[in-house]
């Protein structure tokens, strides 16, 4: 029951809601463009659907949904293979019976007109059963061959959770039910912190058995590849295991409340002196945990790392020179600075890093070996080092990149790939010499391994903690950072992307025993987003 039906790709299209039998007809054709009187036998119908065209594939598809007529009510649609194996598995593997639908208003579009509805259900599984609800849309578009009026077929017109590659299931669950709670014991639920969902489903797949917890009966969301299940629906609870974890309530807080405030945003705070996790949060509309997964150029936050690496090869020091010119050449490709930074011939390091100078490191690339970056990343960050942080994660690639990206490495752009972990484990390291694998449940839970690298001379932290400092203090982060005590430091970011109109936002920082990062995607420069959003919950970390 594991290997679950792979739905299929779709492309953005318009939708219209009728009626059908046993739920009564919808007049939707005022909705829609066009009359409805053109005779299919005259010439090959073209355009959206109109009124009358919309409402008889709706009608039929969803009568035949409701009957469990999975083929039928498939053949309605334009993708009809993928359609009917979800459909099957609907009534099958998920076992849920008596469905009925009722339509919502048509909203009319310039292509025709999406539709809402309800599906009231039952769910029944070994002498248990439940009632189910839910809403979902659907759309209505012009077959492309056969021009016929079909419903757009997406897994989300079957249950708006579901995405390709999704099935449902129901059964004994995949793993006992968890009771997680931070480490001062307050339990934590998705209900209360619900960008912690992803992550509490991936810990009771991984830590269910092993929290002394017992299984109950479940309709769930099957992902396909390694993803946890989602439970949708409990049929019989479990007994759920109590598992301790390395979160704190109140830093989770600060943090689901930070990036609520900036879209497709992420951040991580983490305990520089112990590597565990205090606060993960994502508000994204694709509910992706970038967060610990995502895999996006970092944007000058880099430059902590880049300095490293020009420190440890004696190429320079925090106040040896680093100049920063208005633009620089490398292998036939022009770097400038952001706008309205002005050059500095005799800047030091120091100057250029809390300046956020990008000339300033591309002119090095003569200097640094093309693999210098890569072995300062992995031997002394220990990036890329194969984390057991407790769940999936992302842990960062820098490559021996060469040609132009050889300079663009050095300023986080190129080939470098980050989240908003790994910035926040390269700023834990940074100001405290030590690399410690970040964790969200004790290593001795389960007796992992963690990645291990041998971290920084003292005298290579010093002179990272004093520029990270200057920045935070004087430099391109002191208006986000300002009014925080401690002891702080920050590096800000930007990245450009390509198709984006504007950079994406990078923000790092540490204020005493936590650091943290963020990013928003689209968000501009490093203090329009990911800055406040780092700063708020350094504010609020104790």
């Amino acid at each position: 029951m594991r290997k679950g039906v792979k739905g299929a790709v779709v492309g953005t299209v318009c939708a219209a809601v009728v009626g059908g039998a046993g739920y009564g007809v919808h007049n939707v054709a005022s909705a829609l463009s066009g009359d409805g009187g053109t005779d299919s036998h005259a010439r090959v119908k073209t355009g959206p659907p109109s009124g009358s065209e919309a409402s008889e594939a709706v009608k039929g598809f969803f009568a035949a949904w409701e009957k469990g007529d999975a083929a039928t009510a498939a053949s309605y649609t334009n993708y009809p293979q993928a359609a009917r194996e979800l459909l099957t598995a609907y009534g099958g593997d998920a076992h849920i019976t008596g469905v009925r639908i009722t339509p919502g208003t048509a909203t009319g579009t310039a292509t025709g007109a999406r539709v809402p509805f309800t599906v009231r259900a039952t769910v029944s599984y070994d002498g248990k059963a439940r009632p189910l609800a839910y809403r979902s849309t659907l759309t209505v578009v012009r077959g492309q061959t056969s021009h016929r009026a079909l419903v757009d077929w997406r897994p989300s017109v079957v249950h708006p959770q579901l995405r390709e590659g999704d099935t449902l299931t129901t059964g004994e669950s995949a793993a006992p039910p968890i009771e997680a709670v931070d480490r001062d014991g307050v339990v934590l639920t998705k209900e209360k912190y619900p960008s912690l969902g992803p992550v509490l489903d991936q810990l009771r797949e991984r830590y269910g058995d092993k929290a002394g917890g017992t299984a109950g009966v479940e309709l769930a969301i099957r992902h396909e590849g390694n993803d946890a299940d989602t439970p949708l629906l409990t049929l019989a609870a479990g007994r759920p295991g109590r598992l301790r974890t390395t979160l704190s309530a109140g830093v989770q807080a600060a943090a689901e409340a930070a990036v609520q405030t900036y879209a497709e945003s992420s951040v991580v705070a983490v305990k520089p002196s112990t590597g565990e996790i205090l606060a993960v949060a994502n508000h994204r509309a694709d509910g992706f945990n970038a967060a610990f997964l995502g895999t996006l150029a970092p944007g000058s936050t880099m430059k902590i790392l880049s300095a490293a690496t020009l420190i440890d090869a004696g190429l320079t020091t925090a106040n040896g020179p680093a100049p920063c010119p208005p633009s620089a050449v490398w292998q036939s490709q022009t770097f400038h600075n952001l706008k309205d930074l002005a050059p500095d011939e005799n800047a030091t390091l120091s100057e250029s890093f809390a300046r956020s100078c990008n000339t300033a490191f591309v002119k090095f690339a003569d200097e640094v070996k093309v693999d210098s970056l890569t072995r300062e990343a992995q031997e002394r960050f220990g990036i890329g080092g194969d984390w057991k942080v407790g769940v999936p994660s992302f842990d960062g690639r820098v490559p021996a990149s060469g040609g132009p990206d050889t300079a663009a490495n050095l300023i986080g752009q190129g080939q470098v790939q980050m989240n908003p972990l790994d910035m926040a484990s390269v700023t834990a390291t940074a100001t405290t010499g030590t690399f410690r694998q970040p964790v969200i449940v004790p290593l001795g839970l389960d007796g992992r391994d963690p990645a291990r690298a041998r971290g920084l001379s003292s005298g290579t932290v010093g002179q990272l903690r004093a520029m990270m400092s200057r920045t935070a203090h004087n430099g391109t982060a002191a208006g986000v950072m300002a009014g925080l005590g401690g002891d702080i430091g920050a590096k800000t970011g930007s990245a450009e992307v390509d198709g984006q109109a504007r950079s994406n936002s990078w923000f790092t920082a540490y204020r005493s025993d936590v650091a943290a990062a963020a990013m928003t995607q689209d968000g501009g420069h490093g203090i329009d987003a990911a800055g406040p959003i780092v700063a708020s919950v350094l504010r609020n970390a104790g």
